[in-house]
């Protein structure tokens, strides 16, 4: 695999130029291991890399560390399938969530990718608000956001569900595929793995990601899959690290791993984005700060009223906007990554893990 299969192009180039003098290379992480190592794949193979002290003296947040996807500045060490990772090129686009914990930390699930796939199972778990929390994430990354509602096998009536979702979601793809009898399958191989182009797939745990991803390889047991619990058809997380790989029609895609809660984060343009509708509706209402609940001349409570607009739809974007002005992120003070001195210290603690052919000892 080189580079330029990986996506590589003339904009990556002149990205990368200042970089080329310090008699760096370009790579692409396709494999997040732990903090401070990650495969990447550079023009003459996969190499594991380390972040090096050099680094550190940038990177103060989690969000400014290498995630799959992205595109960095890597140092060959002579006679080693090693490298020393310098620095991380500027992102074109990146699904993020907040990650666990009481601090506000910004999670990057992936980077650099074309179209994310918000995948549902039209099983016991599906969602539909799940869905559209889901797509307010994909429109503040900035790529293009296409729903799939897959095990199309296990629902009577595929047709009426697609109409409900479209409805709630409109003017974003929604595709109805069955992992399990490739339905579908083949629409989204012709219109969105294409060569070059980097996919994403995000969604609940059991959904069928690893599955849609293994049918889009041609390969049964590429990844690993696993049943869902027959009492909720929840699943379990049986991709546990984000993985990119090339499928044979020359697309790149990234499994991850599956999400039981979708914090939102950084949601500025995402809600917005997501809900074009009430966006306009709100145009049309007397009040430009209107709250649609009982202001007169409300053009959005008019349209809820003709039918022309959801109820659930409705409800969901207030719930979404009320928690995007309770949980602004707030800047993370650099010290808590910014100790230079700990960071070596810390690694002598760690047992040796195997990635392919990689030691880190």
């Amino acid at each position: 695999m080189t580079i330029a299969e990986l996506g590589w192009n003339e904009v990556l180039a002149l990205a990368f130029a200042p970089h080329v003098a310090a008699g760096l290379e370009p790579a692409r992480v396709v494999c997040e291991l732990r903090r401070n190592f990650c495969a990447v794949q550079t023009e003459t193979g996969e190499v594991l890399a380390e972040c090096g002290g050099g680094f550190f003296h940038h990177a103060r947040t989690p969000d400014q560390f290498p995630a799959v996807g992205d595109w960095v500045a890597v140092r060959i060490r002579p006679g080693e399938q090693r490298a020393d990772l310098h620095a991380v090129l500027p992102r074109r686009t990146k699904f993020s969530r907040r990650a666990a914990g009481s601090e506000e930390i910004e999670q990057i699930v992936a980077a650099n990718i074309d179209t994310v796939f918000l995948v549902s199972g039209l099983d016991r778990n599906f969602n539909p608000k799940r869905i559209q929390r889901f797509l307010v994430a994909a429109k503040e990354s900035g790529a293009e956001a296409v729903v799939i509602l897959n095990k199309s096998d296990l629902c009577a009536d595929t047709a009426a569900v697609c109409r409900e979702i479209s409805r709630l979601v409109p003017g974003v793809p929604v595709h109805v595929t069955s992992a399990e009898t490739r339905k579908g399958l083949k629409a989204l191989t012709s219109a969105y793995a294409l060569p070059g182009r980097t996919l994403a797939f995000v969604g609940s745990s059991g959904v069928g990601k690893s599955s849609l991803i293994n049918a889009l390889l041609r390969d049964d047991e590429a990844l690993p899959t696993g049943e869902v619990r027959e009492k909720d058809s929840k699943g379990r997380h049986t991709t546990t690290r984000r993985e990119l790989v090339l499928t044979p029609s020359g697309a790149l895609v990234i499994d991850t791993p599956g999400m039981r809660e979708l914090q939102l984060w950084g949601i500025e343009d995402g809600v917005e984005d997501a809900f074009p509708d009430i966006k306009a509706l709100s145009l049309r209402c007397r009040f430009t700060d209107c709250g649609h609940t009982n202001e007169p001349d409300c053009a959005v409570r008019a349209a809820l009223a003709s039918g022309e607009l959801l109820s659930l739809r409705l409800g969901q974007y207030q719930k979404l906007k009320a928690e995007k002005s309770h949980s602004a992120p707030s800047a993370r003070k650099p010290s808590a990554l910014a100790s230079k001195p700990s960071w070596k210290n810390k690694l002598e603690g760690r047992q040796p893990f195997r990635h392919r052919q990689h030691e880190t000892d």
